[in-house]
């Protein structure tokens, strides 16, 4: 682990895994989140096609590549386009979730016999709830807010939840969605992904449509004192209900900011993250991201050769 990123030698081979800068060798980019895209790039990259028109929707522009001799990609359920990478034995998860999630399959685990693997939510306390109850609990808040002629904003990271949550819960209308998350949806929807059309909120706002009650609204999350959820608030009387893993901690308010808290992640909970270990057949387990420490220590005393990259 280095301040670039992960850096694995093999023989003679350099293979840098979600770089911050690319240089000589294999640069793979496993999706296409902030933190796990380069600062720039004059090489070329291993990733998807998805990552890469998502890239550039986020400004970045990569010269990419789909395919290398001894490299497979293997999709992780995380957002659209994320790819692990398995090569020499060695399966490198990058962001990872083995949960149906709507349009996005759980990621299948290859065996291998080195292990890289995040662990954002690595701790017992993040345990999700199955998504059938999820969407049930989350119908039933719409439902009574809906029957007051109160209007709802749910609220997810604008590249992955947001694209989720407007296939789960479109059906609801008239759906209205925040600008940027309108854009990215455009995209899924030129890769196949069944999202419902929605008008922009902008266009809502102009037109007065936002005054005619309830109505539902697909939106990033913003913290509580912007001024975009303040007018929401006061001006419609909108309630908010976000979109989170971080909404099972015990100590971190990050995933309880709003009126309503869903714990529903892009994410493995902590029993996945461990059958995914287990599946994998691995003799050796790096942790990278998340409580990287804690689950690592959690996995030798499952007798599990496990080891945090710092």
């Amino acid at each position: 682990m280095t301040k670039n990123g992960i850096h694995c030698e093999i023989g003679k081979r350099q293979i840098h895994l979600d770089p911050k800068r690319c240089k000589d060798g294999v640069n793979f980019v496993s999706h296409a989140h902030a933190d796990h895209l380069p600062s720039k790039t004059d090489t070329t990259i291993l990733a998807s096609p998805e990552t890469r028109e998502l890239a550039s929707l986020r400004g970045l522009e990569l010269n990419h590549t789909a395919s290398q001799d001894g490299f497979t990609m293997i999709d992780t359920g995380h957002v659209l386009g994320s790819r692990g990478l398995l090569f020499d034995d060695i399966f490198y998860t990058g962001d990872i979730c083995t949960r149906d999630r709507g349009f996005l399959k759980k990621a299948e685990i290859p065996r291998c016999k080195t292990l890289i693997t995040e662990c954002t939510f690595g701790l017992p306390e993040f345990i999700f709830p199955k998504l059938d109850d999820i969407i049930q609990k989350v119908n039933e808040i719409i439902s009574n807010l809906y029957e007051k002629g109160i209007p709802v904003i749910l609220m997810g990271h604008k590249l992955g939840k947001a694209q989720t949550i407007t296939n789960l819960f479109g059906h609801w209308g008239p759906l209205y969605l925040h600008d940027s998350i309108m854009e990215i949806n455009k995209l899924y929807q030129r890769f196949n992904v069944a999202l419902r059309d929605g008008i922009s909120y902008t266009e809502a706002k102009n037109k007065g449509c936002l005054d005619k009650k309830p109505w539902i609204m697909i939106a990033p999350r913003l913290p509580g004192k912007s001024g975009f959820i303040q007018e929401m608030k006061s001006k419609y009387g909108a309630v908010t209900i976000g979109f989170s893993g971080w909404a099972r901690s015990k100590s971190v308010n990050f995933g309880r900011q709003t009126d309503y808290s869903i714990p529903l992640s892009d994410h493995c909970d902590y029993n996945e993250l461990i059958d995914m270990v287990v599946q994998s057949g691995a003799e050796k387990v790096y942790t990278v991201h998340g409580f990287r420490n804690e689950f690592a220590q959690d996995l030798r005393d499952r007798d599990i050769d496990a080891q945090a990259l710092v």
